[in-house]
């Protein structure tokens, strides 16, 4: 794999690409960088770099990059970096011909890009983008900046991956996406069954005669997060100050009114009057009954697919609790196993994914595909009319992912992140440890690539989740979080759309470790504490009649004129 990386000034490229390289045993660290210099700013410069390298690197400095790499072709390479190899490939004179300049770099370009193509082990180049470097406004500057260019642009056609880090984020650029190491096997469209009954308190399902696929083009691309509406939350703050109680009085009910009403963008705040509950659905080959390190769960894996055809009956914990709130519920299945009703498997990806203790548990493609869908999802919803989101889960074995996903993104150990999930015993809890561990491991080369950690260690189901949750943001509409699984992909969703969460509230905090691990990254407090473990949305819809009531008090709520009541 051969993976260019681009940045600006301490844009963080330099440790990315050391990321990348951090599962070989042996790496030869090509820094090219001038090691004699009178300039003592630079002596210190190239002192810090050394001192901050691995102990297991081979330090090669040199700026005859090729032959380096062409002396240990199966020995993983990292080229630190690019800009320094073309200012010593470069004589910046005033009075040098230009033209004769580029034609030496070129033939020197040619000669590293074969010697990249021709190196069997990984490589990793890094590189200052063009603009992004410190350059002054001279004829030499002028000329670095342009065989900067050439330079990148000739290292890119030869590399796999080009990435450009900004902000310490890495964002894939044209080729073949990041992270694209352990393909899975593409996966046949299920069979499709009859459809079971549908009780009233499922929410409508848009025609299943369309079999348009959903487009994956920068699925994981989203415009910037426009924030809730500042001066409406003032205007409903104040309104609170001159309702017919004590200021303060009703707590948090307040704020949570509060915080309908800047996301609606009025005050007073609309009633919710058509809240909508997602599932999303998918198995994962960590609880397959003939995965390697054996199942962690305690459930076996068709348990997924019966209990998405009891969503549709309306025999779940889910329906009984959201018909009493009023809300309604949707199923997608986006990775079950099993064959599952047409109306549900529209957005479908795969059936299951890959044990992710072992390889990426799905593409890149599909990853991109299920991030879609969510997407879709979204839009479809509130395009309807829905004014209040809701994303639940099912998948027997999910709360391993969404554990790996928490332990990496906040940078916790496995045994700090791992809980029972489905009531495990402790051999179970054994295999479930090393699970997340083994995944923390695979996933940490991407762990700030947020679509390549979904597919490396998250799943179908996971990817489409966090679409739905940063379309939602971007579509102003606000949600109500479930338990560990939504909120691990939530996680990732506001990695994807920053600020994302402003427009979500934390329903309740589960009895799994790893979920207010979660909830505090995300700086969320939940609204109930039950204690709850079952995921599905319960502990959502749960808190569902809190918001709805708060947005009330302050939408319908007399003031003290209105009353005509004394407000001392």
């Amino acid at each position: 794999m051969r993976t260019l990386v681009l940045g600006g000034v301490r844009s963080g490229k330099s440790e990315h690409a050391e990321s990348l390289l951090a599962d070989q045993s042996a790496v030869r660290y090509l820094a090219t960088g001038p090691t004699l210099s009178a300039d003592a700013d630079w002596s210190r410069r190239v002192a810090d770099h050394r001192q901050r390298r691995s102990a297991r690197y081979e330090t090669v400095e040199t700026v005859d990059v090729a032959a380096a790499l062409r002396a240990q072709p199966d020995v993983a390479a990292l080229v630190d970096d690019l800009g320094n190899w073309v200012a010593a490939h470069a004589d910046f004179d005033e009075a040098a011909d230009a033209g004769e300049q580029v034609r030496r770099l070129d033939e020197a370009l040619t000669e590293l890009a074969a010697a990249l193509r021709a190196h069997r082990a990984d490589v990793v180049v890094v590189s200052p983008e063009v603009g992004l470097a410190v350059v002054p406004h001279t004829h030499a500057g002028r000329l670095f900046q342009d065989l900067m260019g050439r330079a990148n642009r000739t290292i890119a056609d030869a590399a796999d991956d080009t990435v450009l880090l900004v902000a310490g984020r890495a964002l894939p650029l044209a080729g073949r996406p990041v992270g694209t190491r352990t393909p899975v096997a593409a996966i046949p469209e299920p069979t499709a069954v009859p459809d079971p009954p549908t009780p009233a308190t499922t929410a409508p399902v848009p025609s299943t005669e369309s079999t348009a696929p959903d487009d994956p083009t920068d699925a994981e691309v989203f415009a910037l997060i426009t924030p809730p509406d500042p001066q409406v939350a003032e205007a409903a703050r104040d309104r609170h100050k001159r309702l017919t109680k004590p200021p303060g009085s009703l707590g948090r009910l307040e704020e949570l009114g509060v915080w309908v009403a800047s996301c609606q963008g009025v005050c007073p705040p609309r009633p919710i009057t058509a809240p909508t509950v997602v599932v999303f659905a998918g198995d994962h080959g960590v609880a397959a009954p003939d995965s390697d390190g054996g199942s962690v769960s305690a459930f076996p894996q068709a348990v997924t697919g019966q209990m998405v055809a009891n969503f549709l009956a309306g025999g779940a914990a889910l329906n009984v609790m959201a018909r009493r709130a009023g809300a309604a519920v949707r199923v997608e299945d986006i990775a079950v196993a099993a064959d599952t009703s047409p109306a549900v498997s529209r957005h479908k990806v795969c059936r299951g994914s890959t044990d992710l203790r072992v390889a990426d548990a799905i593409t890149l493609g599909q990853a991109r595909q299920a991030m879609a869908a969510g997407r879709a999802i979204a839009d479809e919803l509130v395009d309807s009319g829905v004014d209040l989101l809701i994303a639940g889960d099912m998948g027997i074995g999910n709360t391993t992912p969404a554990a790996v996903l928490i332990g990496l993104l906040t940078h916790e150990e496995p045994v700090t992140v791992v809980g029972r999930g489905t009531g495990i015993d402790d051999a179970g809890w054994i295999r479930k440890t090393a699970a997340i561990r083994d995944g923390m491991w695979r996933g940490r080369r991407v762990a700030d690539d947020p679509l390549s950690l979904l597919a490396a260690v998250g799943g179908a189901d996971f990817a489409a989740m966090a679409g739905f949750l940063a379309q939602a943001a971007l579509r102003r509409t606000p949600v109500i979080l479930d338990g560990l699984v939504v909120t691990a992909a939530a996680l990732v969703a506001d990695d994807l759309a920053p600020g994302s969460v402003d427009w979500w509230q934390a329903g309740h905090v589960s009895a799994e470790p790893a979920h207010a691990i979660a909830l505090r990254r995300l700086g969320l407090t939940p609204l109930l504490d039950l204690g709850m473990r079952l995921g599905e949305a319960s502990g959502a819809v749960a808190a569902l009649p809190l918001v709805a009531a708060a947005t009330d008090i302050l939408g319908s709520m007399a003031t003290f004129d209105e009353a005509g009541v004394s407000d001392g």
